[in-house]
């Protein structure tokens, strides 16, 4: 006769569900740490490139004294504007799956507590996951097309750079402003990478449990 199977025993159940709610705990804090974190990181940079202008009229004062500082203060280049959108947006998102993550600690809580009927269903614990993965699929889409365009715009200005430029047009410098969008974006998809891999994982767990 072969051995019967032992139904789960009610410790055994709340071992599983203490478990659980150590790992979505972990998972929900580093989740709200690191997209916080680097959103904040990424928001300050996209703030220093939007308040760009004021630093080159400093530097063309600096670099050419005879200069008429409209002529370098007045530049824009073109295509860096839609970088700055793709940011904002992956920057929003950021902040998306970091509310996210804050609901793992409280479904982390809600399971510490001693009545079942305050523990949260499996199904909601993944609809959250899953949106986790959704929402940082598309914030790694808003920035890589953040960063595609905003290195376009610096491959352009370094091609058509010849020599002595940077006193004659100042329309060809690569700027300060141009490379704190590109590093926005940048950090930006490290972000969303680094959530979505989580939540990837996370809900490959849950489903062995």
């Amino acid at each position: 006769m072969h051995p019967t199977t032992q139904p789960p025993t009610i410790e055994d159940n709340d071992h599983k569900l203490r478990q659980i709610g150590k790992v979505l705990r972990l998972i929900g804090w580093l989740g709200v740490i690191t997209q916080l974190g680097l959103a904040i990181v990424a928001a300050v940079l996209l703030l220093f490139a939007i308040a760009g202008r004021s630093f080159n009229q400093a530097a063309a004062n600096f670099i050419a004294p005879g200069a008429p500082v409209d002529n370098f203060g007045s530049v824009t280049t073109p295509g860096l504007g839609i970088g700055i959108f793709w940011a904002v947006c992956g920057i929003a998102t950021l902040l998306f799956t970091a509310f996210l993550a804050f609901r793992h600690t409280l479904f982390a809580r809600r399971l510490r507590h001693p009545s079942t009927e305050r523990h949260p269903k499996k199904s909601d614990v993944m609809q959250v996951l899953r949106l986790g993965i959704i929402a940082g699929f598309l914030g790694m889409a808003f920035t890589i097309l953040g960063s595609g365009t905003t290195l376009g715009v610096l491959l352009s200005k370094a091609i058509s750079q010849p020599q002595g430029v940077a006193i004659y047009d100042p329309a060809r410098i690569i700027r300060p402003l141009d490379v704190f969008v590109a590093m926005s974006n940048i950090i930006g998809v490290t972000a969303h990478f680094l959530g979505t891999i989580a939540s990837v994982a996370t809900v490959n767990w849950l489903h062995r449990q």
